[in-house]
């Protein structure tokens, strides 16, 4: 689910290299990816990724 709504929010190339490569202070300085891989929940992935990016509340 988490890969659908990043590549519905940002088209599957951009939502590729977001979770590549964006470091997120709120996941303790990780990328999606890596937070991820340590075992953080998809749904706290995602709502760092919409406040790092101010999707809208209704996208969220």
């Amino acid at each position: 689910m988490f890969r659908k709504l990043m590549s519905g929010e940002f088209g599957q190339v951009r939502a590729e290299m977001i979770a590549r490569d964006h470091v997120l202070s709120a996941l303790g300085g990780r990328t999606a990816d890596e937070a991820l891989e340590a075992g953080t929940g998809a749904k706290e992935v995602w709502i760092a990724i919409c406040e790092a990016f101010d999707v809208p509340e209704d996208r969220r």
